[in-house]
């Protein structure tokens, strides 16, 4: 159950240090998507990728995240941080009011569980949108969300 949908995992076995070491593992799983699509990047204590976890698939413009499907691998995988990544199939990489959202309720629920969200990156086209790159205070584990 560990290993089911982790495409492209063995090619990409290394530290993610950044945002850009995100985006070039992104930009390959995502090549040939034409729908958005939400991942979840396991990484252990070191920040080595140890999983890419298929969260979501949905519309044209739109994808239905759960917490739990988010932290389902992770947890299963005894991963110390998460990566959030999903594509934006129309070109623009801006956050959305609904990517904010899901965003900050990821990070409380890992919170809970003891499990860091890192970033969320959002692709589209060459580019990318960072929350961690762009400053959010809210992926810094000494802030608090209540």
């Amino acid at each position: 159950m560990v290993r089911e949908n982790q495409r492209l995992f063995k090619r990409f076995d290394r530290k993610l240090l950044s945002a850009s070491d995100v985006t070039a593992v992104a930009k390959e799983y995502f090549k040939e998507t034409d729908r958005e699509e939400v991942v979840t990047f396991c990484l252990d204590t070191k920040n080595r990728l140890t999983a890419i976890n298929q969260v979501s698939v949905g519309s044209l413009n739109q994808s239905i995240v759960h917490a739990r499907e988010v932290f389902k691998l992770a947890i299963l995988s005894n991963s110390a941080a998460i990566i959030l990544v999903h594509n934006h199939p129309s070109g623009d990489p801006s956050p959305s009011t609904e990517d904010d959202l899901i965003t900050k309720k990821i990070l409380r629920a890992g919170k809970i569980l003891g499990i860091h969200l890192l970033d969320h990156v959002v692709i589209a086209n060459n580019k990318r949108f960072s929350y961690q790159e762009n400053g959010w205070n809210g992926l810094y584990p000494d802030v608090d969300e209540s």
